[in-house]
């Protein structure tokens, strides 16, 4: 069924909308900045009594993603002492904000603990691989973390709603999946999978967004814009996706994406909430102090390798 167009936002409504999904795009040290050089040239958004409850919301956003990514240092501390084995899926429409979430995980985090999986289509000899071996060889040892961004559930999205895969590859993967997962667990990873979901309306005015963002411009693929098309192809993709591959041992988690801050909290927090921690204490760390030798005499680097200063 198509969107009720009268229930869209209108053209400012959009274009504020659009501005926002731009400046959230920024590390939050420079959203931050950004804010305080929109908050000086632009009047502020201010109620009668001064206040400004966007950027107070804002704030807000900043304060709790800052104390979770504190609670993921600690996870991964854990991690590492417990020699856990964790995976972790994330699924869901392009645009959705897997990316978003993946990069507000692993910014604070030792990437040769908490690394991330991405990988692009086959090449002519994956492709005549058993479906999983590529994605088996990324899986963790003991004392990592692998975010897959997408994964083997590629199969039950675009590869089915594309046609890359025929009816009997589709219903192969289904058998198989399940059993798959179970062996992962058994052999002890903790295998956690996440939906990002977002509405019709949601994902036009993201896509508009990067289409008019020569920053974002990269993130359109055809592919991208061919499942913008076949959304209806995708919805039931996905819900047989989901009816499926629900098992108890790796059941899906469904996170609600249209405001891209709540979800990146709410996920960040729920995962947290998956995987008993403790704090790890450490020893204090002391600088040594550094030796100097009288013999030792520093040379002058050469001007013609130095960068130019333009700034």
């Amino acid at each position: 069924m198509s969107p009720d167009r009268s229930a869209m936002p209108d053209d400012a409504e959009a274009f504020r909308r659009m501005q926002d999904d731009l400046i959230d795009s920024y590390d939050e040290e420079l959203e931050l900045e950004l804010d305080d050089r929109i908050g000086r040239d632009t009047p502020p958004d201010a109620d009668s009594d001064g206040t400004d409850p966007r950027r107070d919301a804002r704030l807000a956003y900043f304060r709790e993603l800052f104390r979770l990514q504190g609670e993921l240092v600690k996870l991964q501390d854990w991690v590492v002492h417990a020699r856990l084995k964790v995976v972790v899926i994330f699924e869901g429409r392009d645009a959705a904000g897997k990316g978003g979430v993946i990069k507000r995980i692993t910014q604070r985090l030792n990437p040769r603990i908490c690394r991330v999986a991405a990988l692009p289509a086959p090449n002519d000899r994956e492709r005549t691989q058993w479906y999983f071996q590529r994605y088996v060889s990324h899986l963790p040892g003991a004392g990592e973390i692998v975010l897959f961004d997408r994964s083997w559930y590629n199969r039950a999205g675009v590869e089915r709603v594309m046609g890359f895969c025929s009816d009997a590859e589709y219903e192969e993967f289904f058998r198989t999946v399940p059993e798959f997962e179970r062996m992962l667990v058994r052999s002890g990873i903790v295998l956690l999978k996440y939906w990002f979901s977002i509405t019709d309306d949601e994902q036009h005015l993201r896509f508009l967004g990067r289409i008019r963002d020569p920053l974002k411009q990269w993130k359109l693929s055809p592919m991208d814009l061919e499942s913008r098309r076949r959304w209806e192809a995708y919805t039931q993709a996905k819900e047989t996706m989901l009816e499926r591959t629900h098992i108890p041992e790796a059941p899906w988690w469904v996170v609600q994406a249209v405001d891209k801050k709540r979800a990146r909290l709410n996920c960040i927090a729920h995962l947290l909430e998956q995987i008993p921690y403790q704090e790890i204490e450490h020893p204090e760390v002391r600088l040594p102090p550094r030796e100097h030798n009288d013999d030792y005499q520093r040379r002058p680097t050469p001007p013609e390798l130095i960068v130019p200063d333009r700034y």
